[in-house]
C-alpha cells in the first residue's frame, strides 16, 4: 500500500461568547483540522482498498493530538467529537470511507476513555467544496445538547486526486443547549450511548 502523500493541514478554532443569549463563565471552543492528502485510487477502480486505514493511521494520531495541543493541551477537555472526508472528483465516496477507522481510532486513542462512535460524514466534491461535521458527546451519542455540525473546507481542496480527511472536537455543549434529553452529568458510559 502507498505511503500518505501530504500536500497541506490547516487547523481552525473558534471560540462562542453568545449567540444571542447570556454569556456562559467559559466559552465554547470548537477545533477542526484538515489534511488534504493525495488519493491513490483517484481515475480507475480499486477493488482492495481497505490497507490503506492502517496506512492512514499515523496521520489520524498526529491530527488529534495538535487539535488537542490546539485546545490547551488537556484531552480531559473535549466533551464532542465528529470526523468527515471530501473526495476529489476523480475518486469515489468509498475513498472517503477509508477516514472511518482511523480518524475515529485517532480521536478514542489520544482521549483515553472515550466510549460513543463518533459521528462521520463524506462526500465527493470539487475544489472549495465545504462539509458539515457532525458532532456528539465523546462518551454518550444520545446527550442531545452536544448535538452540533461545524462547516469545515478548503478554498483550494480537494483537488481530484485528493481527499481532504476531516476531524472536530469541541469542549462542550451547544452555548445555549436547552432542548432537553439526557444530561452529560446523567452519563453511565457502558455502551457509547446513554
Amino acid at each position: 500500500m502507498s505511503d500518505v502523500k501530504l500536500r497541506k493541514q490547516a487547523i481552525f478554532s473558534e471560540e462562542i461568547f453568545h449567540e444571542g443569549g447570556p454569556a456562559p463563565s467559559v466559552p465554547l471552543r470548537r477545533v477542526a483540522m484538515v489534511s488534504v492528502i493525495e488519493n491513490p485510487f483517484a481515475g480507475r477502480y480499486e477493488p482492495d482498498i481497505q490497507g490503506f486505514m492502517k496506512t492512514l493511521e499515523p496521520l489520524g494520531l498526529s491530527m488529534a493530538k495538535r487539535m488537542i495541543a490546539e485546545l490547551g493541551g488537556d484531552p480531559s477537555v473535549v466533551e464532542g467529537y465528529g470526523k468527515g472526508a471530501i473526495v476529489g472528483a476523480a475518486g469515489e465516496l468509498e475513498h472517503g470511507a477509508l477516514w472511518h477507522v482511523p480518524g475515529g481510532y485517532a480521536m478514542r486513542e489520544t482521549l483515553g476513555d472515550a466510549k460513543a462512535i463518533v459521528p462521520s460524514t463524506k462526500k465527493v466534491g470539487g475544489v472549495g467544496t465545504r462539509l458539515d461535521v457532525p458532532v456528539t458527546h465523546v462518551n454518550a451519542s444520545y446527550v442531545r445538547s452536544h448535538f452540533d455540525a461545524m462547516e469545515v473546507g478548503l478554498n483550494d481542496a480537494p483537488r481530484a486526486n485528493e481527499i481532504a480527511l476531516i476531524l472536530v472536537m469541541t469542549t462542550g455543549a451547544r452555548i445555549h443547549a436547552r432542548v432537553g434529553g439526557l444530561d452529560k452529568k446523567d452519563i453511565v458510559g457502558n455502551d457509547g450511548l446513554r
